[in-house]
């Protein structure tokens, strides 16, 4: 069985499921021109009458990561991914395709855009502390690894603080997972920067036992932040 292509399997779930809907986008991978066989569709529907909530479930062929929300509740979201630096629910409407027709939706969309292209600010001073005490840290974990399990997922974590840390500084949006590579792709692409294939080749070298390039990595990441920050580093426990 050929399943539809993906806007029209989109448009036929948005149809069958939410009736009242007045607007819905389809984001991810399948618009932005990075599919792979495993992608699913990201349809993110506006529906005043229905309850908020997230479902995974198969349509047509294929498989679906269903947000259904109000204008309220993305704006909630929106406000929350922002104080973590992740534009999820912003880029799932700001860079989806709209599947119904009208001009309902526009005014939660303008937003997301404006959200998305604003970016999260300059990382407070106590977070970039914290960020270049943890890096910090790292470095003399790495520099003491030895190749098998520990030495790796030392290495892995070098690479995601590393990466972070460079996106902090440069204002950029941080995500997780394959976002986090992603977004150091798009600053690179910005800023006429090679961290993301730099920090990629320098974690493959850490793994098989050679760490000197994601040590670099690192030091140059923390050079950017006000260098390495470790004796002396005081943090007060919140809360108490």
């Amino acid at each position: 069985m050929t399943r539809p292509a993906p806007i029209d399997a989109a448009r036929d779930l948005v149809g069958e499921r939410f009736p009242a809907a007045t607007q819905a986008w389809l984001g991810g991978s399948v618009v932005f021109g990075e599919a792979t066989a495993t992608s699913d569709l990201d349809i993110t529907v506006l529906d005043e009458s229905a309850v908020v909530h997230r479902e995974s479930l198969l349509f047509a062929g294929w498989a679906v990561e269903l947000f259904v929300h109000s204008e309220a509740s993305i704006q909630h979201f929106v406000a929350k991914d922002l104080a973590q630096r992740k534009p999820t629910m912003a880029r799932l409407i700001a860079r989806g395709v709209e599947l119904l027709p009208g001009e309902a939706g526009a005014a939660i969309r303008k937003h997301c855009e404006q959200t998305l292209e604003a970016g999260p600010g300059p990382l407070p001073n106590d977070e970039l502390d914290g960020a270049r005490y943890a890096l910090s840290d790292l470095v003399d974990d790495l520099r003491g690894a030895v190749p098998g399990p520990i030495g790796a997922a030392i290495a892995v974590e070098a690479w995601r603080r590393t990466a972070e840390l460079v996106l902090a500084v440069n204002g950029h949006w941080t995500g997780g997972g394959k976002w986090l590579a992603r977004e150091l792709l798009a600053l690179d692409e910005v800023a006429g920067t090679n961290w993301a294939m730099t920090l990629h080749e320098s974690l493959q070298l850490a793994v098989a036992g050679d760490t000197t390039p994601l040590e670099r990595a690192a030091d140059a990441a923390l050079a950017e932040a006000g260098g390495r920050l470790w004796d002396g580093h005081h943090q007060v426990a919140a809360g108490w």
